[in-house]
């Protein structure tokens, strides 16, 4: 009887301490949690560059030089603009066409300046082509007028028409009377002062002007 008392209480006391150990020891299954936390990076399609700023450009000669030359075109634009504006009633002016006796009065002038340049180079504008006149007491022709003009070997100081007449008789004609005075020195040395009376007879044709006839005559 003691015997199988005995052995109860010892199984008893086995058991006791087997559920006691089992108590003692953590679970194979339970994890003690960590204290570092990791962090699975995201995918490389959902990271987000970092994109450095942009250095700011520094402001360099070469944008001021470029500046420069656009305040330049400017300024030449606004004085071109002002200059046209000043000289646009010049402009008008010239561009007025000229009455047929103020454009035989020009042809008169233009003649007498081109005896003391000794010009030859106008002539055949003025004078037409079947031209006759009396100059210097001798028959002239369009040919002999200019070689007059190459052939005068005198220095002018002056030489002006100091009075025109001019008339129209019709729509193609105009008769020029007047008073020319040339000033210098001849070939040979000798100061002269000369004064003429004229008549010129102009026609117009195919819209030009040209001298057909001259009497030239010396006075003292």
């Amino acid at each position: 009887m003691k015997s199988i008392i005995s052995f109860l209480a010892i199984t008893t006391l086995s058991l006791t301490a087997v559920a006691f150990a089992q108590e003692e020891s953590p679970s194979p299954t339970e994890e003690k949690p960590s204290a570092t936390v990791e962090e699975t990076p995201a995918p490389a399609s959902e990271q987000t560059p970092v994109v450095a700023p942009a250095p700011e450009k520094a402001s360099t000669p070469m944008a001021e030089k470029s500046a420069a030359p656009a305040e330049t075109k400017k300024a030449t634009a606004a004085a071109k603009s002002e200059s046209s504006a000043a000289n646009a009633p010049a402009a008008a002016k010239s561009s007025k066409k000229m009455s047929p006796e103020a454009s035989v009065r020009d042809m008169e002038n233009r003649w007498e300046a081109a005896v003391m340049t000794h010009d030859a180079s106008a002539i055949p504008t003025f004078v037409a082509a079947d031209f006759m006149g009396v100059y210097k007491n001798k028959f002239s022709t369009k040919s002999s007028v200019i070689s007059q003009f190459k052939s005068d070997k005198d220095t002018y100081k002056s030489a002006k028409n100091e009075r025109l007449n001019v008339k129209m008789y019709g729509p193609n004609l105009i008769v020029v009377t007047g008073r020319t005075r040339e000033k210098g020195t001849s070939k040979d040395g000798k100061a002269f002062d000369h004064s003429y009376l004229f008549t010129d007879t102009w026609m117009g044709r195919g819209g030009q002007w040209q001298c057909v006839a001259s009497q030239v005559a010396q006075i003292k």
